[in-house]
Parts: structure tokens; sequence; C-alpha cells
């Protein structure tokens, strides 16, 4: 009997299985089950760089192995045999590799390019071309959801103002998709600024925003938005009374606040010995008792009902005390209404990053 022919599909590799096959080759007699283990099997692509995690080959034998440096890599600047294997097996021209975010109040990234001369890249997210220095700023995949809901929001004339614009990750959603008149745009890091100010030009809407470089917290814009944006996490409550000083003072407008909430789970009440047992029967799981069975996704944590009341007090409580804010600042009363809450994703266990989208209005005389 002939052996069958294996399908297309089944003779296509993975890209990580290519990347692994390409240093099994490269290294030949030195390969070890320690290497295949470090091989990483993810990684985020931004245009022709690749860029690495942070524990990607970081195993004692890469370190040791001396690699030769081919021809065709002489005079690039840190053109190992390594890093050209594995730009050539991921299709890429560049590699970085991440490191921490420095704590320096900016999130400013710790990236060491591995290959290539320069770090800017470019990146496509939902039509909107970003352009930024990988080894300068930060880009967060993390927030696609919210970026396609800001998209959405029906911002037609309105002014909008983005007390932490970085890059750009929400300005430019309003500005090209959700059709706001004109951004003020707030950012302190002057790498995010010139990163936001190329990646405007690039998207044709440079005339539409004004960047004002800085602390925000020092922004001296009053009454001239009928939005603005608070993207900062875990808490822009540090933001709130320069968002109230810049809403329009006769009609007020929304706040999207951005915040860590934390929501413990709490304690399973006290049951008798009886009732665990009737309910770990198979007999009562058959008969609509709830068995108690592991979870698919490996115990991790669920945007689920439960967690609700948690988001619910937190954004009363933030509602309150941005009432009293604009009370206060304007010397008469405010309402605020909950519009939305929406879960951007689990930032930690049992830590979920939330946006309340707060609709603001004077109360008329």
């Amino acid at each position: 009997l002939q052996a069958p022919v294996p399908s297309r599909a089944a003779r296509r590799r993975t890209p990580a299985q290519k990347l692994r096959d390409e240093l099994r080759r490269l290294l030949g007699g030195a390969w070890s089950e320690e290497l295949e283990r470090d091989v990483p099997h993810a990684w985020q692509r931004h245009g022709d760089l690749v860029l690495l995690s942070e524990d990607s080959f970081k195993a004692a034998p890469w370190e040791r192995l001396e690699l030769p440096v081919p021809e065709a890599c002489v005079g690039r600047w840190a053109g190992s045999a390594l890093w050209e294997t594995v730009a050539s097996a991921l299709g890429a021209r560049r590699v970085a590799r991440r490191g921490r975010v420095m704590p320096d109040g900016m999130r400013t990234p710790s990236v060491a390019l591995l290959l290539g001369q320069d770090g800017w890249v470019q990146h496509v997210d939902n039509g909107i071309r970003y352009t930024f220095d990988v080894t300068k700023c930060m880009f967060s995949p993390g927030n696609i959801t919210e970026k396609l809901r800001v998209a959405s929001l029906p911002c037609s004339g309105e002014v909008l103002v983005d007390l932490y614009a970085g890059i750009g990750y929400f300005t430019l959603p309003f500005l090209v998709h959700a059709g706001a008149a004109f951004v003020h745009a707030c950012e302190w890091n002057s790498h995010a600024v010139e990163a936001l100010h190329r990646t405007l030009v690039l998207n044709g809407v440079r005339d539409r925003c004004h960047i004002h470089a800085g602390d925000s917290r020092q922004l001296e814009l009053r009454d001239v938005a009928d939005r603005v944006n608070l993207g900062l996490i875990p808490s822009s409550e540090e933001g709130w009374p320069v968002a109230c000083r810049v809403l329009k003072k006769d009609t007020g407008g929304v706040l999207h606040i951005h915040h860590n909430v934390e929501t413990p789970l709490a304690p399973a009440p006290p049951q008798s010995p009886a009732l665990l047992a009737e309910r770990g029967s198979p007999e009562a799981a058959g008969s609509g008792g709830e068995a108690q069975h592991p979870t698919e996704d490996g115990g991790k944590e669920t945007l689920g009902a439960r967690l609700r009341p948690e988001w619910q007090r937190w954004a009363e409580a933030t509602a309150t005390r941005i009432q009293g804010l604009l009370a206060e600042l304007h010397g008469r009363p405010w309402r605020t209404s909950i519009l939305h809450i929406e879960a951007v994703k689990s930032y930690a266990p049992h830590v979920h990053h939330l946006v309340l989208d707060l609709q603001c209005r004077p109360v008329l005389p």
C-alpha cells in the first residue's frame, strides 16, 4: 500500500514550526530539548519588525553559542546569525525584544533592538495607520475592543479633549471614524508626542487636532469640550477636575472615564455535609442539581454578570464625585447619569479595566 499523500494544509508549517525548524537546522548537533522549549510560540508584529516577549531566547545555551555571521550580514547592526534566522523564518527584516516597563510615570518600554537600525514601525489597526518607535513607546493591542467602540460613537461635529493621548490610541478613532470635528490631544511623553504628530499626518487629520505637550493637569483650556476621554489606568482620577473644567459649561457633555476596578470573589456560603453530598452525587446532577466541574478556561476569571454589582457601585460613586466637582466649579447644580459601563479587559486577577460613559448636564433654572 502506498503511503497517503498529506494534504496541503497538513504540509503547511505554522510560523512557530518554521522558526523551530530553521533554528534546529542552524544549530545542528548543538540543538537540545532546553532550546526547543525556549523557542517562542507567539510575538507581536509591527510591519517588518517582530517584537519578541521578554522571556524569549533567555536560556543559557543561546548565550554560549558562537554563531558565525553570514557574509550578507556584515555591516548590519546586531546582525548575528541567530537574529537573521529568526527574521527570515518569520518573514521580517527587524527583530526586537521587550523588557520590563520602566516605572517613570510614562510607561516607557525597555526594548532591545536585536536586528535593524531603528525602531520606527507602522501598525494598521481598524483602518488607522499608527507609527511609533517600539524602543520608546508602547502599543497596547489589548484595548482593541474599546478602540472599536470609540470609533462607532456618534461624535459628528463635536469637540473632544483626550487627556492622555499617548500615540493616539483613541484620538485617531475619534477623528477618523467617529467624525469628531476637532480634538485637543494632551500628552507629556515627548516620544509619544512625536509619534502622535506623525500618525495624524499619516492619516490626513493633522488639521483637526491640536497637541498640548506637557502635563494635562496644567491644561489651560476651559469650556470647549462636548466629550472628554480619560484613558489612563489604573486610575484617571487626577484628571477629573480638568475634565470638569474643559466641559462646555452651558451644555455639558460626556466623560469616558477609565479605571481599574477590583472585584474580589465572594466566599461561598457554608453548607451542610448532607447537602454537599446530595449536590455532588450523580443522581443530583441528573435531576437538575449543580455538580462541580472544572472550568474550561483553566480557572481564568471571566467577565460575568456576577461582577456587575461592583462595577455599578464604582460607577455610581464616580458619578456622585463628578457631580460634586462640577457643582463646586460652576456654583450651580449639575446632573450626572450613567450611560454605559464597558469592560475592556481583565487587567489582573480580580481586577478589570472598565470605562464609564458619564453624561454631565447643568441643571437649568
